[in-house]
């Protein structure tokens, strides 16, 4: 595939064609361009499944992490999401306005602090866990379950490729 762009002619008012060629591929075969899609659409499902329970994938995600990880500390969290302290800081916040976290000291460092889901966090998970299991088995509806383990242990190795060696 090419594109056409038109440049000057060196002789004013005049105008001439160059032909640039640009290989894009067939996009389906672009494995970025197929997460990317496949991420979509499971995103707008995860939003439709999780309305009235006002919660992100990656809201989810850092919710299960403190509750799978009791005390962990904000920068281990930062770390083991990928993202920024600074931007968890205003996420832990929320969480915490909403009762579904609870931050205190750490006792080995009183710099830091340590998070764990509150008893209205879990209440607030066990509410919604019937809807995410559900939107679970409809994205998964066409694959079998040696497909889904395959995939998810193919996912597991795309995204652990940016990992530094020996973290989890």
């Amino acid at each position: 595939m090419s594109n056409v762009k038109p440049a000057r002619d060196r002789t004013p008012g005049r105008r001439r064609t160059e032909t640039i060629s640009v290989p894009f591929g067939d996009l389906d075969e672009l494995l970025g361009y197929k997460l990317r899609r496949a991420q979509r659409a499971v995103f707008q499902d995860f939003a439709a499944s999780m309305e009235r329970h006002d919660i992100t994938p990656g809201h989810l995600g850092l919710l299960l992490q403190v509750l799978r990880n009791p005390d962990i500390s904000q920068t281990a969290l930062a770390g083991r999401l990928g993202i920024e302290r600074a931007t968890l800081g205003p996420i832990i916040d929320r969480f915490e306005q909403r009762g579904l976290i609870r931050r205190r000291q750490a006792e080995n460092d009183r710099r830091s602090y340590a998070l764990c889901v509150s008893a209205q966090g879990k209440r607030f998970l066990q509410t919604l866990w019937d809807d995410l299991e559900i939107h679970e088995r409809r994205i998964a509806a066409d694959l079998s379950a040696a497909e889904r383990a395959s995939l998810l242990s193919l996912l597991d190795r795309i995204a652990l490729t940016d990992q530094p060696q020996g973290s989890d």
